[in-house]
């Protein structure tokens, strides 16, 4: 029985592992992690049976990237932990320690030779480590020359500070592509092909050990290494001489300063400062002994459930949602956390008006840690809340997971709704995809008309988190001002497969603006337009025959006031061009204002090389991309930005 529950616990916490360390994403709490971890621990003691496969013996997986790889000269352990102040006190004995944040970031290897910084090496599995040297010159207070001209090796943490994860996830419209945490971005900026990427994402790296600096006399002191690399330019962790006798104080020191750090922790850690004594302790399989982490006990607190919401995503996913009454944790206020999914429901066995004890996993999740009622009546809902189709259980790998199985389920369609608003469409400014995701979970928005009927929930909308009057007030302005819009912009918002606003603007101007004549065009009709053809006018008369479509449309046209261009009779001077934009610019605000000055000029912009294509812009012309490729085997032009530009001013 207990070997099975052994094979079991190390197959579990591999694949947490892996997913962790290998693909930057989580399948479970680190409260969760370690409670699996530490039963692990108890049952090999207690039956003497370690597998070859144990996340106890071994550290890590193998590095998956196209980066170098490189052996470290000496393996790299983790540490053993603890949450246990008495432990860590037991652990000093007499001696003298330093304590300092467990940094939760990625783990960099320094070499500098002759005063330069030579070479950078993540930590890997441990023992092999990608090379990301010219990444690591562009972290942000790593120095590139130092005082000390011998061979210097030190370790440290790269981290992305709190305040630079939060403003790069606030440029990110796109809910599903916004990082979980800082760790998530700081794994995959420090490991980028292309350092540019790395340097605008703020990197910071943190120094915790010396490995080697010849010729140096440290005093056979951790802490005066520290102090040697600080000398040397580095910024150093923040850290504390301690003692049996003041470790408590020194723990609840770190414990409240962790509340306002701007950089993430997932704890501390003790090592011993006296330097040969440590060595001399030597290691076990797979961690030092003269250093321990040290995590936290979770704060917890009792709370009341009084609901359970749930909130349909695009993957037609329901996810449920707990509401309990607001409780303070790690001082802020709590009153949600996700239930995750139906199986964890059941093994909570939750009921409205149970007692549930909650927690913040790594102070900054909140989790629901036990159910002291266990009522177990909580009924599954029905039907989904975005569109009132009758839900469905899946069950896989014994995780049951509640669904919606509608095609047109506003929530699988929340692309539709961020286009609608977008800038070359409707222009809705203040409504992001993460608000129309939150107005659409409520019910607030099923159908494109209803963005235009919000005023009806004013009082829902003010009381929600991250709104008030003010923000309400603007959102309902910015609408109001949307419904004047130009013809070509209220197609491509519509959303119509193949037809994005250049295309819109093409037949806007082959029917003068005329919306009823263009909506009942036949294909032929259509297909017989300059640069549409029969793809593009299949798609266009389709989507004006589905009965739900000409519906929607013409709700919209009652509340919308859609404005004609005033076509010039002159023909642009690059009409019938056909332009491919590639890879970035530098001149121009974005792709959109090249498009738009090649438009006016007649020109069109498609995505895709073709032998239609006349021009690719692409500033790389010596790149294996695609598209390069692709323009050089049908022998189109690859001209650069500035090609384009003296095209556009000469004409």
């Amino acid at each position: 029985m207990d070997l099975d529950r052994i094979k079991e616990l190390v197959e579990i916490l591999n694949k947490a592992s892996k997913a962790y360390y290998q693909e930057s994403r989580e399948i479970m709490s680190n409260f969760e992690y370690d409670a699996l971890y530490d039963e692990l621990v108890r049952l090999e003691e207690k039956t003497g049976i370690v597998l070859s496969d144990s996340p106890t013996v071994n550290v890590g997986y193998e590095v998956l990237s196209q980066l170098p790889k490189e052996t470290h000269p000496s393996p790299m352990l983790s540490l053993n932990k603890t949450k246990s102040v008495d432990e860590l006190a037991s652990f000093l004995g007499d001696k003298e320690g330093i304590l300092s944040w467990k940094l939760d970031g990625l783990t960099i290897v320094l070499t500098y030779e002759d005063g330069s910084l030579n070479k950078a090496v993540t930590r890997g599995n441990g023992e092999v480590g990608e090379v990301i040297t010219a990444n690591a010159k562009t972290f942000k207070n790593i120095p590139m020359q130092i005082p000390y001209k011998g061979s210097l090796v030190l370790r440290g943490e790269a981290v992305i500070k709190y305040s630079d994860f939060e403003k790069i996830n606030a440029s990110i419209s796109d809910v599903d592509a916004k990082y979980k945490n800082p760790r998530n971005l700081c794994s995959g900026s420090v490991r980028q092909l292309d350092s540019k990427i790395t340097a605008m994402r703020n990197v910071n790296f943190f120094a915790f050990s010396l490995v080697e600096a010849e010729g140096v006399d440290f005093k056979n002191s951790r802490n005066e290494q520290l102090n040697f690399l600080e000398s040397q330019g580095f910024d150093a962790v923040e850290r504390v001489k301690v003692t049996k006798d003041n470790i408590r104080s020194k723990v609840e020191f770190f414990s409240e300063k962790i509340k306002t750090n701007d950089f993430p922790s997932d704890g501390l850690v003790l090592i011993l400062d006296d330097i040969e004594y440590g060595r001399s302790l030597g290691n076990t399989a797979k961690f030092p002994r003269d250093s321990i982490a040290f995590k936290w006990k979770d704060e917890t607190a009792l709370t009341k459930l009084l609901e359970v919401e749930w909130s349909p995503s695009r993957t037609g996913l329901i996810n449920p949602v707990a509401i309990f009454e607001s409780v303070e944790l790690e001082g802020t206020s709590v009153s949600r956390a996700s239930l995750h999914n139906l199986s964890i429901i059941e093994e909570l066995k939750l009921g409205i008006g149970d007692e549930i004890e909650v927690y913040k996993a790594n102070m900054i999740i909140p989790q629901i840690l036990k159910n002291h009622t266990c009522s177990n009546n909580l009924e599954f809902a029905k039907t989904c809340p975005a569109c009132g189709f009758e839900t469905h259980v899946k069950s896989e790998n014994g995780v049951k997971t509640l669904h919606c199985l509608n095609e047109k389920c506003p929530a699988k369609h929340i692309k539709s709704f961020t286009h609608f608003v977008g800038r070359n469409a409707m222009n809705i400014d203040g409504l992001s995809e993460e608000t129309l995701e939150k107005f659409i979970d409520e019910g607030f928005i099923k159908e494109f008309p209803d963005i235009y009927k919000l005023e009806q929930y004013e009082e829902d909308i003010v009381g929600k988190k991250g709104f008030g009057q003010k923000s309400y007030d603007n959102l309902i302005a910015a609408i109001e001002k949307s419904k004047d819009v130009y013809l070509h912009n209220f197609i491509n918002a519509l959303g119509i497969l193949n037809i994005g606003l250049s295309n819109a603007k093409m037949i806007c101007k082959h029917f003068g603006d005329d919306f009823d004549l263009m909506r009942k065009a036949d294909r032929d009709t259509l297909a017989a337009i300059d640069g549409v053809g029969e793809v593009i006018a299949d798609s266009f008369v389709s989507y004006f025959e589905d009965e739900d479509n000409k519906r929607i449309v013409d709700e919209l046209v009652k509340l919308l006031n859609i404005k004609k261009n005033e076509y010039s009779e002159e023909e642009g001077s690059l009409n019938g061009k056909v332009f491919v934009i590639t890879g970035s610019l530098n001149s121009f605000g974005n792709r959109d204002e090249a498009k738009d000055r090649i438009e006016k000029l007649g020109g069109k912009v498609t995505g895709s090389v073709t032998k239609k294509t006349d021009y690719l812009v692409n500033n790389d012309i010596n790149s294996t991309s695609g598209k390069n490729k692709k323009a050089k085997e049908l022998g189109v032009p690859i001209i650069s930005e500035e090609d384009l530009l003296a095209m556009l001013e000469n004409q």
